[in-house]
């Protein structure tokens, strides 16, 4: 198995695909591919299988702009896939990732056409449900 130091992975503590860094062996078996690696984000500890990291395909912006694609404003919620179009940015992308930040905030990570990937607040309520004042 090929030397490798970084690498993409689904983060239990997180809840998304981020980079790791490979901090050490599992067992001392050359034929377990197994290694202990670092969030990059939460910076927490866990077990990653090299075998099972499956690389993530990058959003198809082919006719994007063709697809129905929602404004985007905070004030909305979105969902995993959905194309959204930021008007300040004139840009077109793919929501790919959902998550809450630890005040309870709703927020989604979007691969855009030209910007790139991009966190944007999704809503201005909590997980409870109540507006953030």
């Amino acid at each position: 198995m090929p030397k490798v130091k970084n690498v993409e992975a689904f983060c239990s503590i997180c809840g998304a695909v981020k980079k790791f860094e490979i901090t050490g062996e599992y067992s001392s078996s050359e034929e377990d591919s197994r290694r202990w690696a670092k969030c990059k984000s939460c910076k927490q500890t866990q077990i990653i299988d090299l075998n099972n990291i499956v690389v993530a395909n990058k959003p198809d912006f082919v006719d994007i702009e063709q697809r129905d694609s929602k404004n985007y404003s905070p004030d909305h919620t979105y969902n995993v896939g959905d194309v959204i179009y930021h008007k300040k940015w004139d840009d077109y992308g793919i929501v790919i990732n959902k998550f809450y930040t630890s005040d309870g905030k709703s927020s989604i990570t979007v691969e855009f056409k030209k910007l790139g990937i991009k966190k944007l607040i999704e809503s201005h309520k909590t997980q409870t449900g109540s507006e953030v004042i």
